[in-house]
C-alpha cells in the first residue's frame, strides 16, 4: 500500500511539473510571438487578411484584424498607433487623405485591384439612361476622378482634356449630351441600400460595398471599371514602417500564389490580385 502511496505520488509530481513546463513554454511563445494589428473593410479585406492569419502565425506572428465600416477611421487609428496597419484605401485615396489631414503614410504594398462599378433597378445599360438621368455616387471627392472616368469610358460623359483624371471633380465635366444630374451626397456604406431602394436612375458602388450587400459586380453591374484600374488597393502603414519584418511578412504573405489563388476563386474576378 505504502508503495502505491508513493507511486502515485510521483506520478502527480511528474505531471505538475509537465504541465508546469507546458505553461512555461507557451507564454514564452507567447511573448517572443509578435502581435500585428490591421484594420481593415469587412469585405474584401478583413476575409483576405482572415486566409493570412496562419501563413503569419507560422512566422511567430499573431494577426489581429480590426474591421472598419468606413474610409474615415481607420486612417485615423492609424495615426494614433492603434494600428500598425490598414489594409482598405487605394493610392489616390490615401494622397487625398495625407494632403486633408497632414498624415505621415507610406505605402507598404499593391494587393488588389476592386473595380468599380454602376448598377440600376431601372436600365440594363447606360445607354439606356434618359435625359436628365440622376446618377448617385459616393461623398469622398477622392473617388469622383474614378467614376467619371468610367463614365467617360462608357460614352456617358467628357472631361477636360489634359485634366489628371485621379483629381477630376464633376465640375471638370466639359460634355454631357444626356445632361445627367449627378447627386453626390451618400456615404460609401449606404450606396448598396440607395440602388436596393431604387433611388436615382443608376448608382456607382464601390466593389466591397456591393460584396458586402450581397451583389455580385460581375453580374449585377450595368457598367464595370477595367482590369487595368490605377486603383489598387494597398497595405498602409506609417512612415518608416514600411520595411519592419511583419509588415514585409504581412506583405509577402497577400502576394503568395496561395492567396492570390484564394481570391481569384473567392470573388471569381470581381476582385483582381496585383503584384
Amino acid at each position: 500500500m505504502k508503495f502505491k502511496k508513493i507511486a502515485a505520488i510521483i506520478t502527480a509530481g511528474v505531471v505538475a511539473l509537465s504541465l508546469a513546463a507546458c505553461n512555461a513554454a507557451n507564454k514564452a511563445d507567447a511573448k517572443n510571438n509578435k502581435q500585428l494589428v490591421v484594420g481593415a473593410s469587412n469585405v474584401p479585406h478583413a476575409e483576405i487578411l482572415e486566409q493570412v492569419k496562419p501563413i503569419l502565425a507560422k512566422e511567430g506572428i499573431n494577426l489581429k484584424i480590426e474591421k472598419f465600416q468606413d474610409y474615415v477611421l481607420p486612417n485615423k487609428a492609424l495615426a494614433s498607433k492603434e494600428l500598425d496597419a490598414n489594409y482598405f484605401q487605394h493610392i489616390p485615396y490615401l494622397k487625398a487623405q495625407m494632403k486633408q489631414f497632414g498624415y505621415k503614410f507610406e505605402n507598404a504594398g499593391g494587393i488588389h485591384i476592386e473595380p468599380i462599378g454602376v448598377y440600376s433597378k431601372k436600365y440594363k445599360s447606360l445607354k439606356q439612361l434618359p435625359n436628365k438621368a440622376t446618377i448617385i455616387m459616393s461623398n469622398s471627392v477622392a473617388d469622383h476622378g474614378r467614376m467619371l472616368t468610367l463614365l467617360q469610358q462608357e460614352g456617358l460623359i467628357k472631361l477636360k482634356p489634359g485634366i489628371d483624371t485621379t483629381t477630376a471633380t464633376i465640375k471638370d465635366i466639359v460634355s454631357n449630351p444626356k445632361h445627367i444630374q449627378f447627386q453626390a451626397n451618400v456615404d460609401a456604406a449606404l450606396l448598396p441600400k440607395v440602388y436596393k431602394n431604387g433611388e436615382g436612375d443608376a448608382v456607382l458602388i464601390n466593389t466591397n460595398y456591393a460584396i458586402d450587400a450581397g451583389l455580385n459586380p460581375l453580374k449585377d453591374a450595368i457598367a464595370l471599371e477595367g482590369k487595368n484600374s490605377p486603383y489598387v488597393n494597398i497595405i498602409t502603414v506609417r512612415k518608416g514602417d514600411k520595411n519592419k519584418p511583419e509588415i514585409k511578412a504581412l506583405v509577402n504573405a497577400l502576394h503568395s500564389k496561395q492567396i492570390q489563388d484564394w481570391i481569384i476563386k473567392k470573388y471569381k474576378g470581381a476582385v483582381v490580385p496585383v503584384k
